[in-house]
């Protein structure tokens, strides 16, 4: 029997999300690594480029790979034959831990959980409550499996209930491309197949926690249906031709994870949950002798790469620009962004929609401005802003007609795809909608060079932000006439991965 001191747990927990947020496990830089050597697409190679610095940066500089440090969730086994030794319950144990964790004052860490989920939706300002899965198993070990998993690759978790006899296979395809690009490909694809519902969703949730591991799988061949199955997927999803940030490109996907369980003989639940380019989880074990030790990888784990020669950039002063200037930018051109922007996501939108709504003046002026998608982590010393990466754009389709009619605003910046409404609205304005690489937070925050709070500061990093920039790397998603690379990327790229050969 192992005795498992309170302090010991709480400190491993703390310990394992500091350490996740800013180090890349070693099977994730060799993956994204052998992307970037393969990849054929400029603009795809380019995004892949810049989230492998970001990674070495974030070690480097031990600061958040990603501006969106996660919502925590832990998969717990305890041994049966384990001793307690502690007065919290174990919700309570993860839950100190991270608070610990996300309130660090040598590496803040953004906290996005809110309470309740519906009404007031007050952030708990320390990223509690975790969500905790406990299993008892044979032993005296605590066996730990730990994510911080962020809302833009979990916004786009799928599920249903296929027939028997349907194609999984054929579901998966029909629906990735229906995902977007909110995810931040390249990532992994977590699977669960069977139980029932909220078993599938368990499954593949628990997979992604998992290393990285198609290559060996792909020399020694598949052992069951199962490794078959995420063979098969692999060559179909990299196939679609979606690539990185959704700009075409050969690899979607960096693996493919296949989780299952016994089901019922009416029915096939399956629940698919991405993971994205900020994969953040590890794995740990407890025995009574201490708590976790996590050694920090040395920095000649990652490859020293610089931005793809091919992926020239033109500079653009945001303080002069003209909006006849914005006609001339082509989709996929790579900009490097100088002078001010501001900022602003949902809660932000949500106010500006209620002001003008109610006839009242807006307390920022937007004319001439970009507005940039964002909720970056509070500063540490010497930081203007903490890691400051893109959120998903999508989610502010609904404000963007309102956004171009009234504000006048010249354009906007993201991560992933805009609606067709949205293009429509975007061409008729002669605006244009930029991105930047979703997974590149810290590389983002390095061109940050001032950065204060203009307007709703209770809403803490929804507040609207001013950033002065320096060289800001972005690529043109939509051009003033509309046309976007989210379509056309995918379009040229479908079908030219390289296939698996089974035989």
């Amino acid at each position: 029997m192992s005795t498992i001191k309170q302090s010991d747990f709480i400190d491993s927990i703390a310990d394992a999300l500091q350490y996740i947020s800013c180090y890349h496990s070693q099977d994730f830089v060799d993956a994204m690594y052998r992307a970037w050597q393969i990849e054929e697409s400029v603009s795809a190679k380019n995004a892949i480029s810049q989230i492998l610095i970001n990674s070495r940066l974030a070690a480097q500089g031990k600061r958040p790979i990603c501006q969106d440090t996660g919502i925590v969730v832990a998969f717990i086994k305890v041994g049966m034959d384990v001793k307690w030794e502690s007065s919290l319950d174990l919700q309570d144990m993860v839950n100190e831990g991270v608070r610990r964790a996300y309130t660090n004052p040598d590496n803040l860490l953004r906290a996005s959980v809110v309470s309740p989920p519906i009404g007031a939706r007050r952030n708990t300002q320390d990223n509690t409550p975790a969500v905790v899965y406990t299993e008892l198993v044979e032993g005296d070990r605590i066996e730990v499996k730990i994510a911080a998993k962020g809302g833009g690759s979990e916004n786009k978790t799928k599920f249903t209930v296929l027939n028997p006899s349907d194609s999984i296979v054929d579901w998966v395809v029909e629906t990735v491309p229906k995902m977007g690009a909110g995810w931040c490909p390249p990532g992994v694809l977590g699977i669960g197949i069977g139980g029932s519902t909220e078993k599938s969703m368990l499954l593949a949730k628990e997979s992604l926690l998992d290393p990285i591991d198609i290559q060996a799988l792909m020399q020694r061949g598949p052992n069951d249906a199962g490794e078959e199955l995420r063979l098969e997927l692999f060559d179909a999803v990299n196939n679609l031709g979606i690539g990185a940030q959704g700009l075409g490109g050969l690899t979607t996907v960096l693996d493919i994870k296949v989780n299952t369980y016994p089901t019922h003989a009416a029915s096939l639940p399956i629940s698919m949950i991405p993971n994205c380019a900020a994969t953040r989880h590890i794995h740990f074990s407890l025995d009574g002798s201490g708590p976790a030790i996590l050694t920090p990888p040395g920095l000649d784990n990652w490859p020293v790469i610089e931005t793809d020669p091919q992926a020239k950039e033109t500079r653009v002063n945001l303080d002069t620009l003209k909006r006849d200037d914005i006609q001339q930018w082509q989709p996929g051109q790579n900009l490097l962004l100088s002078g001010t922007l501001l900022t602003g996501r949902d809660a932000a939108h949500k106010r500006i929609a209620q002001l003008l709504a109610d006839g009242q003046q807006l307390p920022v002026d937007f004319r001439g401005k970009f507005i940039y998608y964002v909720g970056p982590v509070d500063p540490i010393e010497g930081e203007a802003v903490g890691p400051a990466g893109p959120t998903t754009a999508t989610r502010m389709d609904k404000f963007t007609d309102m956004m171009l009619d009234e504000t006048g605003i010249y354009g906007m910046i993201g991560k992933a795809e805009r609606g067709a409404d949205t293009i429509k609205s975007i061409k008729a304005h002669k605006s244009v909608y930029l991105i930047a690489v979703g997974g590149a937070a810290y590389l983002v925050s390095k061109a940050i060079k001032k950065a204060r709070v203009l307007a709703f500061e209770d809403l803490g990093m929804e507040a609207i932000y001013e950033f002065t920039v320096k060289d800001m790397p972005v690529t043109v998603a939509v051009d003033s006439s509309g046309e976007s690379v989210h379509t056309t990327g995918p379009e040229q790229w479908k079908g030219k991965s390289v296939r698996i050969n089974l035989s």
